[in-house]
């Protein structure tokens, strides 16, 4: 008899306009034992955006505050804005069977990567720079400033794929997600995590 699995923690980063938070909603809406760990944010919200569904959305007094606790796993200023991965949150849905995803760019990648070393690290890649570029400019979320700083920042943020265990070319989104959910899949019948079944089964051979 199968035991109540122990969640594994997925990082999964990629440059600005790569299609990553559309990619991650696809796996976990149809992969209902996989979720994704909700972060903390002090910016405002974007169109369409629910609190406690796509972010919680704290003011920098409070967010500095959990800081301050430890509450959290990573942290980033991002273009005036922080954001932070709830320990408290990521430790609930591993503790439930769940799969995690942290959704987060490579600062708070290396972060978590550098604290909890058993993490996958999944990056998403664009299929060129010139698609990332139109890409960033038809979202129609930014103004031109900042998408000029955000082109600026991927081709440094693309540098740091060679430091992730997987990279997911998004070209096709459906031949993207399937990628993904191999390798979560994958890691999943790994000895390591199975130790637990192979001690029953021997316990009860």
């Amino acid at each position: 008899m199968r035991t109540t699995k122990t969640g594994s923690i997925f990082i999964i980063s990629a440059a600005s306009g790569t299609g990553k938070t559309t990619l991650v909603s696809r796996v976990i809406a149809n992969h209902p034992e996989i979720r994704v760990s909700i972060s903390h944010t002090t910016r405002a919200p974007r169109g369409g955006e629910i609190a406690g569904q796509h972010y919680h959305f704290i003011d920098p007094n409070k967010f500095e505050q959990l800081i301050d606790e430890g509450a959290f796993l990573e942290y980033a200023m991002v273009y005036g804005n922080y954001y932070g991965t709830s320990i408290e949150g990521v430790k609930m849905l591993q503790e439930n069977g769940f799969d995690v995803i942290l959704e987060i760019d490579v600062q708070g990648a290396e972060q978590v990567r550098r604290c909890l070393p058993e993490a996958v690290s999944i990056f998403i890649l664009p299929p060129s720079f010139q698609i990332l570029a139109e890409r960033l400019r038809s979202r129609g979320t930014d103004e031109p400033e900042i998408i000029e700083k955000r082109l600026n920042k991927a081709r440094s943020e693309i540098e740091q794929s060679l430091l992730f265990d997987y990279v997911v070319i998004n070209d096709d989104l459906v031949q993207a997600e399937m990628d993904l959910v191999h390798i979560i899949k994958s890691h999943s019948l790994t000895q390591s995590k199975q130790q637990r079944f192979i001690e029953n089964l021997l316990e009860n051979s």
